[in-house]
């Protein structure tokens, strides 16, 4: 099943994962009273469509002002998005997430996938984040790393500080990505998941963790 990317916001959410705050729209006047009631400089007006690559194709863009928040979604609401992944055809946008802005500081890539050869699931982790992944993989895999997950236990705290440890995230914060990284497995296991990411897994400037895009 595929679902939009504030669906799956709302999932992490319950399950405690750390997500930028953010209301959907689907008109422009609703953009417009999501980024007032946000009250954030500034927003991120995003395309809600099942494909990756929004960025690039002018389906994620920052906006200053409510104002800038409405106009923005009258361009973007009824368009064709084209990504690498949607075909030349594209998809409509029909559905934005309006969301608060963040200092980034730096981006990480986080992910969980089912190893059909061992039926065990792999915790990987990236300081590549907020790009291709699969272009990671295929040119630098060396800049992934991987915990295999011994299903009689679960995710083990010892594995997340090895890979919070690997993406250089500082020691202060350690705790603080651990906690993330067990939330995001129990997300995982609870909804059956075959695959969930997190591109990118967000370290802001006032030291938080977040999960920029889901």
């Amino acid at each position: 099943m595929k679902i939009h990317e504030y669906q799956g916001k709302e999932l992490l959410r319950k399950f405690g994962v750390a997500v930028p705050r953010g209301l959907v729209a689907r008109s422009p006047e609703e953009a417009y009273k999501a980024a007032k009631e946000l009250g954030t400089e500034v927003v991120v007006v995003k395309a809600q469509i099942h494909a990756g690559g929004r960025g690039k194709g002018g389906g994620v863009k920052l906006a200053r002002s409510a104002e800038e928040a409405r106009d923005i979604a009258r361009q973007m609401l009824g368009m064709k998005l084209v990504t690498h992944q949607t075909g030349p055809e594209g998809r409509e946008v029909r559905v934005l997430l309006i969301e608060e802005g963040l200092p980034i500081d730096k981006e990480f890539y986080l992910g969980i996938v089912l190893d059909r050869t061992s039926g065990r699931p792999v915790f990987m982790a990236s300081a590549a984040g907020g790009t291709d992944i699969e272009e990671v993989a295929a040119k630098t895999p060396e800049q992934i790393m991987k915990e295999t997950v011994d299903l009689a236990v679960g995710f083990r705290s010892f594995q997340a500080r090895k890979l919070a440890f690997g993406l250089g995230i500082p020691g202060s914060l350690v705790n603080q990505a651990v906690k993330f990284m067990q939330s995001l497995y129990t997300a995982y296991e609870q909804m059956d998941a075959s695959l969930m990411e997190i591109n990118p897994f967000l370290l802001t400037k006032d030291n938080r963790l977040i999960a920029l895009d889901a």
